[in-house]
């Protein structure tokens, strides 16, 4: 075996390792488990789509994994390393998360919230063009798009190793929501792994690899994007329709 074709063998094997891994995670609220049992995983390059009608665990799964929730039972792995860190220590690294929350500093301008990421201006704005004419007003006067855009192209530039990305569409218009998932794809294509949460399901289906689809708190499917692409009207009526509402009231149960 020559040396240039162990170097290939290594590296496809490295490629092939999970970035993110959950081995039978259980997490929820006041020690009552939302998700039980999950095991997912997110590779270098691609992007992994979770689905699941509201209070389905979609939400407690990212923010477990991101450490804002501690785990009832499992473990989580990044980059195979197991790790019960906390938050910010997660998301200064390795991680980074957007939620549907637009996480600027509204008094700020756009050049200053570029600044406070690890990526800066100059990546940021590469990465979405749309930002320059806007570096100098404050982000609390962009648009619901550009705030979105401001927040994704920020975390991308920090360059983590895995990117969570919950509902970060929510709310805006089709082209916006295109633009973005276009940056996220961009972005794997690039290394990165992605896992995604996403409403607007066959949007996200077009630049998804893998998903994962979550019912009650569990994984019931899972597939290659190409394979759920065939069952998009299946998993719309069988899967994410919403239910009778459940007892309590958690972040999940308000989406």
């Amino acid at each position: 075996m020559t040396a240039s074709t162990l170097e290939n063998k290594v590296n496809a094997t490295k490629t092939n390792e999970a970035l993110l891994r959950t081995e039978g995670i259980s997490a929820g609220y006041n020690g009552v488990a939302v998700v039980r049992d999950l095991n997912i995983e997110v590779r270098a390059g691609e992007v992994v789509l979770l689905l699941g009608a509201n209070g389905a665990g979609k939400s407690t799964t990212m923010h477990t994994i991101a450490g804002g929730l501690s785990t009832i039972s499992g473990d989580l792995y990044i980059d195979g390393v197991a790790t019960t860190s906390p938050a910010h220590k997660r998301c200064s690294g390795a991680l980074s998360f957007v939620t549907e929350d637009r996480s600027v500093f509204r008094s700020m301008s756009v050049e200053d919230n570029l600044r406070l990421g690890r990526g800066g201006v100059g990546a940021a704005t590469d990465l979405m063009p749309e930002l320059l004419p806007l570096l100098k007003r404050k982000s609390g006067l962009l648009s619901g798009g550009e705030q979105q855009m401001l927040t994704l192209a920020r975390a991308i530039a920090s360059k983590p190793r895995v990117l969570l990305a919950d509902e970060l569409s929510l709310g805006l218009a089709p082209l916006i929501v295109s633009r973005l998932l276009d940056v996220v794809r961009a972005a794997a294509d690039k290394g990165l792994g992605v896992l995604l949460v996403e409403q607007h399901v066959r949007q996200a289906m077009r630049i998804a690899d893998r998903v994962y689809v979550l019912r009650r708190g569990e994984v019931v499917l899972q597939g290659t994007a190409a394979e759920m692409r065939g069952r998009i009207t299946e998993i719309e009526n069988s899967y994410l329709s919403a239910g009778p509402p459940s007892a309590g009231t958690t972040p999940e149960s308000k989406k």
